[in-house]
């Protein structure tokens, strides 16, 4: 029976605000795959009200994405701290209504 790696966890961050909102960040290091070619799997989230508003992530199957509000884009993942810049720039946007 071969020998089969599991995720490492490499960060997992959850942060309730004064305001209510949630800043969720998961990332793991995984066996790369053509959905993950750099070895990551990671959810990011900023939740307002129950509702996710930002979000980025790389699901099953699913190739680096950003979520703003309903829009989906592609996200052109470069590192894991460039990733978490980007996810805090625009929580910083979001609550400065430049989203």
């Amino acid at each position: 029976m071969p020998l089969v790696k599991k995720a490492k966890l490499v960060k997992h961050v959850k942060v309730r605000e004064d305001s209510g909102n949630i800043m969720e960040v998961k990332m793991w290091e995984v066996i790369p795959s053509p959905d993950k070619p750099h070895g990551y799997k990671y959810s990011l989230a900023y939740i307002v009200k129950g509702k996710r508003v930002i979000g980025y992530d790389n699901g099953e199957g699913k190739r680096d994405n950003r979520h703003y509000g309903e829009k989906v884009e592609p996200y052109k993942f470069k590192d894991l701290r460039t990733l978490t810049k980007d996810f805090y720039r625009d929580i910083e946007s979001y609550k400065e209504n430049k989203l």
